[in-house]
């Protein structure tokens, strides 16, 4: 029987042996080797969560999977709170309407589908021009290696990659730059040089230097911090889990402040898992807002684009028939 990559990737095996780890490290459970052709094998990390507990089937990772696969002339109209996609329509005929219309528009679409009155609906394009997973793809194992070098979790380097760099190096609105995205005083905080003469976020190893640094010493003690305040402890194997991490991933995009304020103020938790992140997607306060909530959103989107990306990139290699494999 054929396997999908997902199978081999998450039953804990390492496919294909080699790899890029020369050395036993604590992350060496969560990695997966994959020989893309003859001369390159590259270092990813499972996510066995993702799929065991159907995180891939919620709207809104599905929703921001097809913003990512539109093109910027698409115009997608949605339910802000559960992203169910309304209508897909040109932006240019989009465009050609006065704010009024629009409105009515949308007073037509809460009409038609049976939404209340006060329901939100946003228009959001397509975005394939800027989600160009093929070309960040090569790097995505340097990151993995990268943070394994820094004593990180390299799961932030994959997600973080696929998120904020997928193809080319920019600017935020926000000022961040670079492949993972820094701001200028939390590189300079955590060890890059940023001046009028340099800026090291544009580098590579030294911008993951400083990602890895920010998540280790800062975002995942914070987490953890944060949940204790409502009696949650997060210990042991829990800190690897797939609610903590898009925890941590709000705290690298919107700070801790401000999770814990809007967790604090709003959802006010009794407990941690997929509940947890899927009430903070409904959830604002202060500093908190939509782009805040789809932070994990688009990381769980990206995660299942790469899970593809990896079967589609080894499957006419790979012997799945028979793969050679290693405990």
């Amino acid at each position: 029987m054929r396997l999908k990559l997902r199978e081999i990737l998450f039953l804990g095996v390492m496919a294909i042996s080699a790899g890029t780890q020369a050395q036993t490290t604590k992350f060496d459970r969560h990695l997966i080797d994959v020989r893309i052709n003859d001369s390159t094998d590259l270092t990813f990390v499972k996510t066995p969560e993702l799929f065991d507990y159907q995180w891939d089937t919620l709207a809104q990772p599905n929703f921001w999977q097809f913003v990512m696969s539109s093109t910027p002339e698409t115009s997608i109209l949605n339910v802000k709170e559960t992203r169910e996609i309304l209508e897909i329509q040109s932006l240019e005929e989009w465009n050609k309407q006065t704010d009024k219309e629009k409105e009515a528009y949308r007073d037509t679409l809460r009409k038609r589908h049976g939404l209340a009155a006060d329901a939100r609906i946003f228009m959001t394009t397509g975005k394939n021009n800027f989600y160009q997973f093929e070309k960040v793809f090569p790097s995505i194992s340097r990151g993995v290696e990268q943070f394994i070098l820094n004593d990180t979790d390299p799961w932030y380097a994959q997600a973080i990659l696929m998120i904020e760099s997928p193809g080319r190096i920019a600017y935020s609105n926000a000022g961040a730059y670079g492949p993972f995205q820094l701001m200028k005083s939390v590189a300079r905080n955590h060890g890059l040089r940023v001046d009028k003469y340099v800026d090291e976020r544009k580098d590579f190893d030294k911008s993951a230097y400083g990602s890895s640094h920010l998540i280790r010493t800062a975002c995942i003690p914070e987490g953890k911090r944060i949940m204790r305040k409502f009696g949650v402890n997060v210990e042991g194997d829990e800190e690897y889990s797939l609610w903590f991490r898009l925890l941590v991933l709000h705290i690298y995009h919107a700070g801790a402040g401000n999770v814990n304020n809007v967790l604090t103020n709003v959802v006010k938790p009794k407990e941690g898992g997929k509940g947890l992140i899927t009430t903070i997607w409904q959830s604002e306060y202060g500093g908190f807002g939509n782009a805040s909530q789809n932070y994990s959103q688009l990381a769980l989107a990206a995660l299942i684009v790469l899970d593809d990306l990896i079967y589609s990139k080894c499957v006419e290699i790979c012997d799945y028939e028979n793969p050679e494999i290693i405990n």
